[in-house]
């Protein structure tokens, strides 16, 4: 029985190694290197210890690990989606989902379930849990564009409606953190890193 379980974690141990190959859109800090999947999980996590007290609400830090660290694992089947990809679905599509019970399936059945259900509990986004981990995901991509110069934003010719659209999700999580992820991305503007589209955009919408 036990044996059984670990043949199977390790099984599950060594899929996972595939992470490490997902290229995601945005690069390391002051770096020309493209961030992988893998980096990104580890970054979240740290990211989530050094800043829980500054959570809006009382968090379980283990779940928002877990969730962390295993909420890009579907893209080893799915792929990475670029977040200001508007030809994309990004809300827990059948093919993540198809991943989710594929990947997380390799494991033994209450390990299974606890991590899909862990994965379905980030996606939908509604526990403080997920608000916190989602808070991290927006804000390390953007402190990185932020020290590349503007990064993707740049690179994709992003306006700041839609990355404003896209990172407010933080407040969800933390006023605190917002605010200071809202005024690098007001700076930004000041700076002529990112352009505006529409001359009636309120800032504090």
């Amino acid at each position: 029985m036990h044996t059984d379980n670990l043949l199977k974690q390790i099984d599950f141990i060594k899929e996972i190694d595939k992470l490490k190959y997902i290229q995601r859109k945005t690069k390391l800090f002051n770096s020309d290197r493209h961030e992988n999947d893998a980096e990104h999980s580890w970054h979240l996590a740290m990211m989530a210890i050094i800043l829980a007290e500054h959570s809006d609400k009382q968090i379980d830090i283990l779940k928002v690990l877990k969730m962390v660290l295993i909420h890009d694992i579907v893209e080893i089947d799915a792929g990475d989606i670029f977040i200001y990809d508007t030809s994309k679905n990004h809300v827990n599509t059948e093919e993540e989902l198809i991943a989710a019970k594929r990947i997380f399936g390799l494991l033994p059945v209450e390990q299974a379930k606890e991590f899909i259900a862990i994965w379905e509990e980030f996606e939908e986004g509604s526990t403080d849990e997920a608000k916190f981990a989602k808070t991290m995901d927006r804000f390390e991509p953007l402190l990185q564009n932020v020290s590349n110069n503007g990064g993707t934003w740049t690179e994709f010719d992003v306006p700041y409606e839609k990355v404003y659209d896209k990172k407010k999700a933080i407040k969800e999580g933390s006023e605190l953190i917002w605010n200071y992820a809202e005024n690098l991305i007001n700076e930004s503007v000041d700076k002529g890193v990112l352009k505006k589209e529409l001359t009636n955009y309120k800032r504090n919408e």
